[in-house]
């Protein structure tokens, strides 16, 4: 009568073992998974996608550079600066891309400090503007997107781009500064007389000025002139 009894009770401790046993193996088990899961994302896969798409994103910022900046501005000193940004900007969001690190931050960090560094060479405009499609064009493309995606992406970051500043809609305005001696012809009256003269000296064909700074002690003015560029 005793043996039904004891076979329970010996099945019953034999039970609680082996979950005691699974209890105590959990812990370890979760650690060694989470540090074997810490250890893939720090491993930075090279593949066929990566080249594929640093290619695309080279062709299409070499496009732009060769196409629509360098012919408009001929400065090749930004062409060398946007190209470098560009392929850095690639390689910094590959990487963190498998380091535990948030993207956005440091992208933002290091965005907001290039800004800042080229903002002290004196920057125009447009070329604050190049430089964002360049960080863009890195940003988007690290991100390694279907291939049909990114390059519609970048085709119409290339055509905006063409559109807006190709000379195609919109005549390319220039601007020079010039030291003006004739003090004279300031005045809003002699707006005509003034715009002839320095068509005259400049050989330009001028169609708006704008006054920066007047000088009375040197009877001087420092003028802004605005043409634009010939075809």
């Amino acid at each position: 009568m005793l043996f039904p009894a004891v076979q329970a009770f010996s099945q019953k401790s034999e039970e609680e073992a082996t979950e005691s046993e699974l209890v105590q193996s959990t812990p370890d088990s979760i650690t060694t998974d989470k540090k074997a899961g810490k250890k893939k994302k720090n491993v930075v896969i090279i593949d066929d996608k990566f080249f594929t798409s640093l290619g695309i994103n080279l062709a299409v910022v070499a496009l732009i550079m060769i196409f629509i900046y360098y012919p408009n501005y001929k400065k090749l000193d930004c062409v060398f600066t946007f190209i470098i940004f560009n392929i850095i900007i690639f390689l910094l969001t590959f990487v963190l891309k498998y380091v535990k690190l948030s993207v956005g931050t440091a992208f933002g960090m290091f965005a907001v400090f290039g800004m800042l560094r080229y903002r002290t060479e004196g920057l125009s405009i447009r070329d604050m503007t190049y430089l964002f499609i360049c960080i863009a064009l890195g940003l988007i493309s690290a991100i390694q997107l279907e291939y049909y995606k990114l390059i519609v992406i970048d085709v119409i970051v290339l055509l905006v781009t063409f559109l807006l500043d190709g000379n195609l809609f919109f005549r390319r305005e220039l601007c020079r500064s010039v030291q003006y001696e004739n003090i004279f012809l300031i005045r809003p009256d002699q707006k005509d007389a003034l715009m002839r003269d320095l068509k005259d000296r400049t050989g330009l064909d001028i169609h708006r000025i704008t006054i920066s700074k007047i000088n009375f002690l040197k009877d001087t003015a420092t003028i802004k002139v605005y043409y634009y560029e010939k075809s």
